[in-house]
């Protein structure tokens, strides 16, 4: 045993005792392969990270220093023996590849000193572009040959032309490649001399001097032509006789030719392997007598191993990671939980976004006092932010329909509870406001409640008025706005479906639009019942009521199917009781809410303002 001292070593090293354990090489293998860990640090930059894990820090660094030396000494060996192999099989090769080159370089010689030839195929390629341009010309001849028999026929018939405004060249599309300024010219003469003729027809008859004249000069004109046509066929025939000639030229020079093409491109190959092999490998040769000059390992070792200052487990910051990353986690799931069971409209993106309908406007929480029931209050606070917002929807009324004309607007929603006889009793009140007479009609005659928002009676009314137990003059109601007036529902009737469809329902609409501008119908929720649909299809503007973080987003789409159908084009719709982070256009802190009741079959009661919410129902509005 060899004992290398440190700048440790001292006299106390000397006196103290040592433990030594020699261990086989499979337990050191194992140790090493257990603790050596090698990770990818970065694909792109091909980099990798060499670590060791022990109790000694000293020991661990100086297993990878170790490492890294003895892995990049054995790399730059194996490289060295690898090119010297390489250079070894490409002398052989060159040595068998320069014998085949200068075999081929004689035979090669022999070849041009006999045919004096240095490039057949370039000659070949000549001789076939020249003769190709012949034939091409030869073509282009035959078919002026054939236009000008097709010319020699045409102008034997009545017209060349098939109208007069057409010319020559567009009735004859290849007469300028004949390239014959005369014959053109006389075409044109004679098409023109065809139709004077036709006109002269149509006044004279053939025996007349002007007739007469007109077909001598048609004769002579024609005549001229067939001359013309037969001086320029003869000229290409001595053109094609000519071209005929120059052809027999080439093809006589064109025999001699493939034999010496096929023994040059013979003795070419060999010789063009041959040159391409011994440049190859010479250019191989250059570069791996460059490279083993050079040989150094591939890879490069950025930082040797340190020694680490603190302990590598356990790490707080790791410890801190996982607690943050489950406060997280715990966070997601509580918002994802919150979302899932999120089923209610809260807010105007997403009633835009789900519904088909244009959204006339929001209607804002009204909080100064509790109502039981719905009533009308804008008449009391005229420059409420919720005054302020109907009027706004009122604005929006007019462009749909324009307040000019007689109007009938229906106002429904999908449950009992969404507001639209709040809404129904205010907007006419707003609109009454502006000036136009106003009257409200109560068809929910299953569980009427406007005659509750004007604070009146309900001892008759419409249901009355359609079974002419009154008229319609005896059962309209007035409120503390002048132009404002309504016709409760009346007694609650066993049909009012049918009631609806009869044609007293529409004897009564045509006797208030004579004294009303708007009439303003509320109807029952159409998600219970079928009248509110029935007086939908005959409204100018339907408008359906949504009520915020009240109404379900199944609601819409109930909204849709009945707008698809029943083909309700103009159906409207308004976000009821939002709050100020659900709205836009306005941002006061009133609104307005009301009690709601239950429907169904028949009619039902209001049950009165809810207890004070307990803590078990605090905590699920969190998930809402």
């Amino acid at each position: 045993m060899k004992v290398t001292p440190t700048q440790y070593f001292g006299p106390a090293s000397l006196a103290a005792k040592y433990h030594f354990t020699i261990q086989d090489q499979g337990t050191v293998n194992a140790y090493l392969e257990k603790n050596l860990a090698v990770d990818i640090s970065s694909a792109d930059a091909n980099t990798i990270q060499i670590s060791f894990t022990d109790f000694n820090p000293r020991k661990a660094q100086r297993i990878v220093n170790k490492v890294d030396t003895v892995y990049q000494r054995a790399k730059v060996l194996r490289e060295q023996e690898n090119t010297a192999r390489t250079l070894r099989y490409l002398d052989q090769q060159l040595e068998v590849n320069y014998d085949n080159l200068e075999r081929a370089e004689n035979r090669y010689q022999g070849f041009v000193e006999q045919t004096k030839t240095y490039d057949v195929r370039s000659e070949v390629a000549a001789l076939a572009a020249k003769g190709e341009d012949l034939e091409e010309q030869r073509l282009k001849l035959n078919q002026n040959l054939v236009l000008l028999s097709d010319i020699s026929r045409m102008v034997q018939q009545t017209h060349i032309t098939r109208n007069e405004e057409e010319t020559v060249e567009q009735s004859i599309p290849g007469l300028g490649d004949i390239n014959d300024p005369v014959l053109s010219q006389l075409l044109g003469q004679l098409n023109g001399m065809q139709w004077d003729q036709e006109r002269v027809r149509r006044s004279y008859t053939g025996a007349t001097e002007a007739v007469q004249q007109k077909n001598a000069q048609m004769d002579y004109t024609l005549s001229s032509i067939l001359r013309q046509i037969t001086q320029a066929r003869k000229a290409l025939a001595n053109r094609i006789a000519l071209l005929d000639r120059q052809q027999n030229k080439l093809d006589a020079k064109q025999q001699g030719l493939p034999s010496r093409a096929t023994e040059q491109a013979r003795l070419q190959r060999p010789l063009a392997l041959a040159e391409g092999t011994y440049t190859m490998l010479m250019g191989k040769k250059v570069d791996y007598n460059i490279q083993k000059a050079g040989t150094t390992a591939d890879f490069q070792i950025l930082f040797p191993a340190s020694e680490p200052r603190v302990p590598i487990s356990p790490v707080r910051l790791m410890v801190y990671a996982i607690g943050l990353a489950g406060g997280l986690f715990l966070g997601l799931g509580l918002i994802a939980v919150r979302y899932l069971l999120h089923n209610t409209i809260t807010n105007t993106r997403e009633l835009e976004r789900s519904t088909q309908a244009a959204v006339l406007g929001v209607i804002p929480t009204y909080d100064k006092e509790k109502m039981e029931v719905s009533r009308l209050v804008v008449n009391d606070n005229p420059k409420s932010a919720i005054s302020e917002a109907i009027r706004s929807i009122r604005t929006n009324l007019d462009f749909i329909s324009s307040a000019k004309k007689k109007r009938l607007i229906s106002v429904t929603s999908t449950i009992s509870g969404e507001g639209k006889t709040f809404v129904t009793v205010n907007l006419a009140g707003i609109i009454a406001m502006s000036g136009q007479r106003v009257i409200v009609l109560d068809l929910d005659m299953r569980k009427p409640k406007v005659n509750l928002a004007f604070g009146a009676e309900n001892v008759k009314g419409v249901s009355t008025i359609l079974i002419d137990r009154h008229s319609v003059a005896e059962c309209i109601q007035h409120t503390s706005i002048d132009a404002l007036q309504f016709i409760s529902a009346g007694p609650t009737p066993p049909n009012p479906s049918e009631l609806i469809l009869s044609p007293r329902f529409d004897q009564m609409l045509n006797e208030l639009y004579e004294s009303y501008d708007v009439v303003m119908i509320d109807t029952p929720p159409v998600g219970l019942v079928t009248d509110g649909i029935l007086i939908m299809r005959r409204a100018d503007i339907p408008i359906y009521i949504v009520r915020a973080d009240y109404s379900r987003k199944a609601f819409i789409k109930n909204m849709n199917r009945l707008m698809r159908t029943n083909n309700l084009t103009r159906m409207c719709t308004i976000l009821n009781d939002a709050q100020s982070k659900g709205a836009y256009g306005y941002g006061y802190g009133y609104g307005y809410g009301y009690g709601s009741g239950t429907y169904g079959q028949g009619y039902y009661e209001d049950h009165g303002s809810a207890p004070p919410p307990t803590l078990a129902q605090k905590l699920g509005r969190l998930f809402k």
